[in-house]
């Protein structure tokens, strides 16, 4: 999922949205009448910068689908912090767009409320057939054994993103490969005023995306194989409690980005105030805040030891968003035209290209505008070492208690209090138990 998305509800507030019936669709058609509407409504998720470069990438295109279409796409885009917020008041108020993008790991979640067009082959095959799209891309767009409930629209990878600068100004000749020596690298890099890390301590979904890597590390899941809520493992305190100590034991990452939650840390990163960033497809980012392509450099993100690969060397989450359609949209056919135009290989290269992420179809991928060394990485990392959260109708409400449960200890080791195993079991320990009883 995108880099500043954050799941802004709570676990009540999405278990009733996601057991109501949905009623979707926000094209207005007319009374009796069997003639689709020649508008779409358009939730786009900010991608860019700012929603200014959004609607700066995305508005030429739509413009272009209307001259070939005739059908009018009245574009919104919403920050990530009201996103999921905004779906779920829809699935259940009827107010919403026709076309929507969401965050990957939200389709079980969004999946289960039944307000999703269901992708089986009849609609795919729509858009121009299933197999156009990338293995892992798909893996993220539902429960397993399901029709899917999105298409894929642009896939993202983490990887570590490092200020050579500061790195040839400290001597330190490459980036660190394993957690060990990205906390000696950033204690380094820790001095002056400068920092060796940045994170975005109160953004929960990032705080997930980090811990849930690093809970495959330590061969643990934050639910079982039957999709049962299991926070207090071994595995999922110490992957918790090793990304928190970076700021509370290590002192690699400023006290204030506990209070981060929107791109802070990449703007700090511009800035040259810290060294270091493990971050989603971030080189677009840079570039817009003035960055040169030959002042940052990429890395996998670190492992527990040896290198990224298979197993227990994940490093980095399934990332990505997909498009998704209201399933009682006025414009059905219109809908499935623009998730088509949206996802050819043209579209998908210019939209892919400007926001810096990999295209999730197979023939986009071939253009040399993704052969560059970030985006070798970012690919790498998605063959062969990235896996995809948990597919579980749950998934929102898990990245809602479990992303402030980090946040909550960010704050504590922020504001010097101790971060215990104790202290964060018991964390996880609350979390858990808001999660749904099964």
């Amino acid at each position: 999922m995108r880099r500043s998305r954050a799941a802004a509800v709570g676990a009540l507030t999405l278990s009733l949205a996601l057991t109501m019936a949905a009623c979707g669709g926000g094209s207005s058609g007319t009374e009796g009448s069997n003639e689709q509407p020649k508008t779409l409504t358009y939730w786009a998720s900010n991608q860019g910068a700012n929603l200014e470069v959004d609607k700066k990438v995305l508005q030429p295109e739509l413009d272009k689908f209307e001259k070939e279409t005739g059908i009018e796409v009245k574009l919104e885009v919403v920050p990530w912090a009201d996103l999921l917020n905004r779906i779920l008041t829809a699935t259940t108020s009827g107010q919403g767009p026709d076309v929507l993008n969401i965050g990957n790991t939200w389709s079980a979640s969004l999946q289960s409320s039944g307000a999703l067009l269901p992708w089986d082959a009849k609609n795919f095959e729509a858009i121009g057939g299933k197999d156009r799209f990338v293995r892992s891309a798909l893996g993220s767009t539902g429960v397993q054994g399901q029709d899917p409930a999105a298409v894929p629209l642009y896939s993202m990878a983490y990887a570590l993103y490092y200020n050579k600068k500061m790195f040839a100004d400290a001597g330190i000749e490459k980036p660190p490969a394993t957690w060990e020596e990205l906390a000696e690298t950033g204690r380094k890099l820790s001095e002056d005023g400068k920092w060796g890390l940045g994170a975005e301590g109160s953004n929960l979904s990032n705080n997930i995306h980090q811990v849930f890597v690093l809970a495959k590390q330590h061969g643990a899941d934050f639910f079982t194989p039957e999709g049962k809520a299991d926070f207090t493992s071994d595995g999922a305190v110490a992957a918790v409690k090793q990304y928190v100590d970076l700021m509370a034991k290590d002192k690699i990452i400023a006290p204030g980005n506990a209070e981060y939650a929107q791109n802070q840390s990449l703007s700090d990163f511009a800035k040259d105030k810290t060294a270091m960033v493990l971050w989603q497809t971030a080189s677009a980012t840079f570039k817009t805040q003035g960055m040169n392509e030959d002042e940052w450099g990429v890395a996998p993100a670190p492992v527990q030891s040896g290198e990224p690969g298979q197993g227990t060397a994940t490093n980095s989450m399934v990332a990505g968003i997909n498009m998704a359609v209201f399933k009682n949209t006025k414009n059905i056919d219109g809908a499935k035209k623009f998730v088509k135009f949206m996802t050819s290989d043209e579209e998908q290269i210019i939209l892919n290209k400007a926001y810096g992420s990999i295209p999730p179809v197979k023939a986009a991928q071939q253009d040399p505008a993704f052969d560059t060394p970030s985006l070798t990485v970012l690919r790498e990392t998605l063959a062969t070492s990235a896996a995809a959260l948990p597919q579980v109708p749950e998934e929102s409400q898990f990245e809602t208690v479990v992303g402030t449960a980090v946040k909550e200890l960010f704050a504590d080791a922020a504001a010097g209090r101790p971060v215990t195993t104790e202290s964060v079991r018991d964390k996880l320990e609350k979390a858990q138990q808001q999660m749904p009883k099964k």
